[in-house]
């Protein structure tokens, strides 16, 4: 046999390999909340990695739109998993929609409340505050009520803007995204104006990963391996962050995002600093359950929930 066939051959059985293991895969849709971002660069970079392969699992990466929510998606089954905030997922919980919490990233909540001319907005009782129209700001809504400051919520798409021209207030932002947007504006000085909801008593958890108990019950491997890929993602994107950053720009530049490098590298330094416990310094990758128990407390007093949801009723 010349050289020349035995190549042919052992090309063909090598694609033919490639071919068998590809199809021995079990497909797995996962869905993040937003459009791409650093936000979920440990998802991308579990993904070109291979990480999920390695699980056994082909996992689609798809992104939400406007007219089809990823709570959507969840509840008729076109994605097998999500990321939401803590709140939002007690929220579904309340309204019939069983979840499971599958992985944790967030051990610290991001947001902020950052005011138009510097002063603290725990003074300006009564105040416009813009907030994003999809909702994440049901622990904000509680801290409003519970201080007896009677925000008024402006909620639109380009929330930002009613902040830039003066319309309102002051905004609600994550630490991680529009806070540095806010900051690139030069219209507030950095630290100047911000009420952080970490440090006054609302540190409540953020992202984690979610599943329908229904969906997480038909398989419970492929969840777990799926949990586990996305972990081994984050601790790479953790320990590798420039090269994360490469892989995030990527997955930006296919979703036609308008964005930048610098934006992005402030965004991923952030979410990799709000993914570590201030008591413990590592990351931990699970729900806390004080916190749990907090935010249900919290949104259950402030009638945002018909009953106290507990750590139970979230876990697997």
């Amino acid at each position: 046999m010349t050289k020349r066939y035995s190549f042919l051959i052992a090309a063909i059985l090598l694609l033919a390999g490639t071919t068998a293991r590809a199809q021995d895969l079990e497909p797995f849709v996962f869905m993040p909340q937003w459009t791409p971002q650093a936000q979920f660069a440990g998802y991308y970079v579990a993904l070109e990695k291979g990480f999920y392969a390695e699980e056994g699992l082909d996992v689609r990466i798809e992104h939400p739109t406007e007219t089809l929510p990823v709570s959507d998606r969840l509840r008729n089954g076109s994605c097998d998993a999500t990321t939401f905030q803590m709140a939002q997922a007690l929220e579904m919980l309340d309204s019939d929609v069983q979840l499971v919490n599958i992985l944790q990233t967030s051990m610290e909540n991001a947001m902020v409340i950052v005011s138009r001319h510097g002063e603290d907005p725990t003074t300006l009782r009564g105040a416009r505050i813009s907030t994003w129209r999809i909702g994440f700001d049901q622990i904000a809504e509680c801290m409003s009520v519970e201080r007896k400051l009677d925000y008024e919520w402006i909620q639109a798409a380009d929330f930002l803007n009613l902040f830039i021209v003066g319309a309102v207030d002051a905004a609600l932002a994550m630490s991680y995204n529009e806070y540095y947007q806010i900051l690139q504006t030069g219209l507030v000085e950095p630290g100047q104006g911000v009420f952080r909801f970490s440090e006054n008593g609302f540190n409540i958890q953020e992202d984690g990963i979610y599943m329908t108990r229904e969906n997480y019950g038909r398989n419970p491997g492929r969840a777990r391996r799926f949990a586990q890929a996305s972990r081994k993602g984050w601790e790479w994107t953790a320990e590798h962050p420039d090269e994360a950053l490469d892989i995030v720009m990527q997955y930006t530049s296919r979703g036609y995002i308008a964005t930048n490098r610098v934006l992005q590298k402030l965004m991923l330094d952030e979410i990799l600093r709000l993914q570590v416990a201030k008591d413990s310094g590592e990351r931990e990758f699970r729900l806390r359950p004080e916190m749990v128990e907090a935010a249900s407390e919290l949104m259950f007093k402030n009638g945002m929930l018909r009953r106290k949801i507990t750590m139970e009723d979230l876990l697997p």
